[in-house]
């Protein structure tokens, strides 16, 4: 962080020891316009993911992105100019679809039209579990109401939520997120919801071991203190804050989760990360 050496020295020291970033997207790579354009890249994202791969470190991208396919997304992120594919990707939907074929489910999905086609090769007939993502305008009263009627007439209620945030932002401010509504029905049915997604200790621990790396040879950068930075924090990967998309001045005193650093953007972490290993 400029201007205070002992708190950049903090997590900075650990340089030489890390062999791979988790990036947050929206709010660190980019800003969403939602659906009326791809959005803009944030100043010095696009140079700062290039200088990543050419260190050699190892890269994937965690995102909770549920409002396209995780082809459509990587294809908004090209068209911004990241150098990114499908493979580097980690993002719930296709974790969820992972579950629902493992444990039987079939869903009544509450997802964004756009997420529908992750979920074509599941079987949705005779529903016995609720999947809900960012839906935006389908989170409307009788479509949340359906769901909490399916999960009401179900034995064992299931709510699976790709993921449990509170708010994200686009250009024209910020919005409501999927916790939310997983909120929402949890209280309704009186049941906890299994989120699929940041902060989910499964979700990180599986984008580790997509790169073969353990907690503390990864560190993660996100611009949501409670979901990217304490989400990892608790699976032992330490974890910084930019302060960029979604980021408030209260989340540096926020009372539960303390990031490990906050810095203004992700190319100020890069230059800083790698001027560390080169010493």
């Amino acid at each position: 962080m400029k201007g205070q050496p002992g708190v950049m020295a903090a997590w900075a020291r650990g340089a030489a020891a890390v062999r791979a970033l988790l990036l947050d997207v929206s709010g660190v790579l980019y800003d969403s316009s939602g659906e009326e354009g791809p959005g803009s890249a944030i100043p010095g994202s696009v140079a700062a993911v290039r200088r990543i791969k050419q260190s050699g470190l190892k890269l994937r991208f965690c995102t909770n992105e549920t409002q396209a396919t995780r082809a459509k997304f990587v294809q908004k992120l090209q068209h911004l100019g990241f150098d990114v594919n499908e493979q580097e990707v980690i993002a719930p939907a296709p974790a969820a679809c992972q579950i629902l074929r493992e444990r039987g489910l079939r869903p009544y999905l509450l997802v964004h039209d756009a997420l529908l086609p992750e979920f074509d090769s599941v079987d949705k007939s005779n529903p016995n579990c609720v999947v809900i993502g960012d839906a935006a305008d389908n989170f409307s009263y009788k479509n949340l109401n359906r769901a909490f009627q399916f999960l009401m007439g179900l034995e064992t209620p299931i709510l699976l939520s790709l993921g449990k945030g509170r708010y994200y932002k686009e250009t024209d401010g910020l919005k409501l997120d999927v916790g939310v509504y997983m909120r929402a029905l949890e209280y309704a049915c009186e049941i906890d919801a299994e989120v699929v997604g940041k902060p989910s200790k499964a979700f990180f621990l599986s984008a580790l071991a997509d790169m073969g790396v353990e907690p503390h040879e990864a560190l993660m950068i996100g611009d949501d203190i409670v979901n990217d930075v304490g989400g990892a924090q608790q699976c032992g990967i330490g974890a910084l804050l930019v302060r960029t998309g979604k980021f408030r001045p209260c989340d540096e005193e926020h009372p539960d989760v303390k990031a490990d650093g906050c810095v203004a953007n992700l190319a100020e972490a890069v230059d800083i990360l790698l001027k560390q290993r080169q010493q």
